[in-house]
């Protein structure tokens, strides 16, 4: 990110579509552009019958003259690749190229993603086109950032995906007999004699082999992969030191983020957050930290999210005023150096003609321009946080081929679910103001002091005991139920469960039972530990205090680890439902249920005594309801989501870069408030 905001600070802006406009406004959008602070605009996302509006005839005029006018008022522009929509020609000349769904319905053109991702007429056709962008665009002033595609996930089962599919499972397995048995095709009777046989995952009878799905789920995800490296090896090529970037969608299955973020300069993402659910501040605030881990710890982009209320939810509620600011500097507070929304001016055709935008259908003389206007002016007083990592000794470890594997048909339960699981343990540390990165099960863990893996339900043999060997180094990890249960071929690991963790953890299940869903399950707190290992806080409840837990039990005993609660009820009465293990220099924790909030909140708060770990306001164990708090480099950022005033205590003197003004003791913060506080020198205020 250095290279795109040295010189310009916090970047701010948002997808510009100057294509569907007369040339007339692209003049005024410029001077409304720099009057709001606009130093980053995306272009061309969706352009490519605009760009190539018949096979081979090419026309960049209109191009040239957006890119001119951008770098004319100091406008950077992220080029995007318009792969994502290809014009109705190539549907037209080439159906091949459309993708299929899992029925066996063809999708057409006439709305977006209409392309196959194995299709090679599709591949070389796009390619074209991103070759002649990167051949004309190479050393344009205006030219700061290569976006590739837009928001990739197209899968499709088409007869050519099906070759490549075969074709993918050759070079992973070699031969038919490794495949079979990586598949348990005994199961039955799916034997498979011939590659030819094997096709996509498409509708059937009944459960399709969970095995043979997980490696469709790998294979889609390559083949996306290979897209975004074939056009991103074109533009590397051709503008060397221009960095290149996707839009990430935040927790979206299709496509395994890690091994994309990989291969990328910018770790970018497209968040909307869901209006009136109370979760949603400590959910966005998850899926930011998600997008800092998959840049490595280093600062990312927020590509788009919405000034107003949104056009595709069935009921879209506005955004009161501020509410839009409040979000965007929580991005900011947890490592966003670009802050861009779609889109700048509102459509008045199409699809998204009723989505919000930066200038709204009114035009410029409205309450809500005013606030992107003042919200693109204040941004420059936070330059300083441009660049600077945000903190964390905890980290979530999460992955998408356990993702993939936990969330398929025929398991106890379809009601664990991996994201709300981890949003479930997240909750607890968001409230704290305790900040949390988030890792891949093959992660370096080494610099945390706790580790939480809310379900991991697949893992690897080297990933559980890169695991066990952190907690026999000093760490302290924490593992929620149904994890550790099959290996990376979706196959159960047989004895004992989590077997390949159950050392560590010091206790092992025979049964997973899931719970009534008519009322929560009884626990009670058994004791356990009193005492903090490392710090000696008081972490114990009070004994035979009960709380209640949902979804999921699990027939657990102790190998060694004391039981912290147990179930107080029916056939589970008296067995452990949580365990606290000493192993090597660290400690293990394992729950076999889903507590409720305010039991997992317990738990949280005894795993950070463990580890010796505090938020970034030690004198307040939780934050003010509706309050959250984190720190990015030195600056202090509070955000008050909740609908009354709230008076936070700091823990120095401070001066409110917002504002301008020294700040001593607390902060009152209004309702969409957000302070970001910077230490005074010498404390004096």
């Amino acid at each position: 990110m250095h290279t795109l905001t040295e010189g310009r600070g916090l970047l701010f802006g948002g997808d510009y579509n100057p294509e569907q406009w007369p040339e007339e406004v692209w003049a005024e959008d410029a001077e409304l552009m720099r009057a709001a602070g606009v130093n980053l605009v995306t272009v061309g996302v969706f352009s490519w019958a605009r760009l190539e509006p018949e096979p081979g005839r090419l026309d960049f005029g209109w191009l040239d003259r957006v890119l001119d006018l951008m770098a004319a008022n100091g406008i950077a522009v992220d080029l995007a690749t318009p792969t994502a929509s290809p014009p109705p020609w190539l549907g037209h000349r080439w159906p091949e190229t459309l993708p299929v769904d899992e029925d066996g319905h063809r999708l057409w053109y006439g709305s977006r993603n209409q392309f196959c991702p194995s299709s090679p007429v599709y591949r070389e056709r796009a390619l074209e086109i991103v070759t002649a962008l990167a051949d004309r665009y190479a050393g344009h002033p205006a030219l700061a950032l290569w976006h590739v595609g837009n928001e990739l996930g197209e899968v499709c089962h088409c007869d050519v995906s099906a070759a490549a599919f075969r074709a993918w499972l050759q070079e992973r397995y070699g031969d038919l007999g490794t495949l079979n048995e990586a598949w348990g095709t005994t199961f039955w009777s799916q034997g498979y004699g011939d590659w030819a046989e094997i096709v996509p995952p498409r509708r059937a009878p009944y459960i399709i082999n969970p095995s043979q799905r997980l490696d469709w789920w790998r294979f889609c995800s390559d083949a996306l992969l290979g897209q975004f490296l074939a056009e991103r090896d074109v533009l590397r090529a051709r503008t060397p030191g221009t960095p290149v970037t996707t839009n990430f969608m935040g927790l979206f299955k299709r496509l395994d983020y890690w091994s994309v973020a990989a291969e990328e300069d910018v770790v970018a993402n497209d968040w909307y957050p869901e209006p009136g659910n109370p979760l949603t501040p400590a959910r966005t605030a998850l899926t930011h930290d998600l997008m800092r881990g998959l840049a490595g710890g280093r600062p990312w982009l927020l590509m788009e999210q919405a000034t107003n209320g949104v056009n595709w939810r069935p009921h879209n509620l506005p955004k009161p005023s501020g509410q839009f600011r409040l979000e965007s500097l929580q991005a900011v507070a947890r490592g966003a150096d670009g802050l861009c929304y779609f889109q700048w001016r509102a459509s008045r055709f199409g699809a998204e003609r009723f989505h919000a935008a930066m200038v709204p259908h009114a035009g410029a003389e409205t309450r809500l321009h005013a606030e992107v206007r003042a919200h693109g002016q204040e941004l420059r007083r936070l330059a300083e946080v441009t660049g600077e990592p945000v903190p964390a000794r905890v980290a979530m470890v999460f992955g998408w081929e356990s993702w993939w594997a936990l969330e398929e048909r025929g398991r106890p339960s379809d009601r664990l679910n991996a994201v709300d699981q981890l949003l479930d343990y997240y909750v607890p540390f968001f409230e704290r103001g305790v900040s949390v990165d988030v890792v891949p099960p093959s992660g370096d863990l080494s610099a945390y002091a706790l580790v939480v893996v809310p379900n991991l339900f697949l893992v690897g043999d080297e990933d559980a005991a890169a695991l066990t060997a952190y907690v026999r180094a000093g760490g302290v990890l924490v593992v929620g139920p149904f994890s550790g249960v099959v290996d990376p071929w979706a196959q159960v690991r047989t004895g004992r469960f989590p077997a390949p963790l159950r050392e560590v953890l010091g206790a092992s299940g025979e049964e997973w039972l899931p719970a009534p869903e008519d009322r929560p399950v009884r626990c009670r707190w058994s004791g356990g530990p009193k005492i903090g290992p490392k710090i000696g806080a008081e972490i114990g409840p009070e004994i035979g205090a009960e709380f209640g837990a949902r979804v999921w039990t699990e027939l657990l005993e102790s190998e060694g680890a004391e039981v912290v609660a147990e179930f107080a009820e029916g056939d589970l009465a008296g067995r452990p439902a949580v365990t606290r293990h000493r192993s090597g220099e660290g400690v293990a924790w394992y729950v076999a249920t889903m507590p409720e909030p305010a039991a997992l909140a317990e738990l949280a708060g005894k795993a950070l005594a463990d580890a010796g770990v505090s938020g970034v306001l030690p004198g307040l164990p939780v934050l003010p309801r509706g309050v959250e708090a984190v720190r990015r480099g030195e600056v202090l950022f509070l955000l008050n989501h909740g609908t009354e005033s709230a008076r936070v205590p700091i823990p120095e003197a401070a001066e409110d870069l917002l504002t301008g003004s020294p700040v001593k003791e607390h902060v009152t913060l209004a309702p969409r408030a957000v302070a970001a506080l910077r230490p005074l020198e010498n404390g004096a205020a």
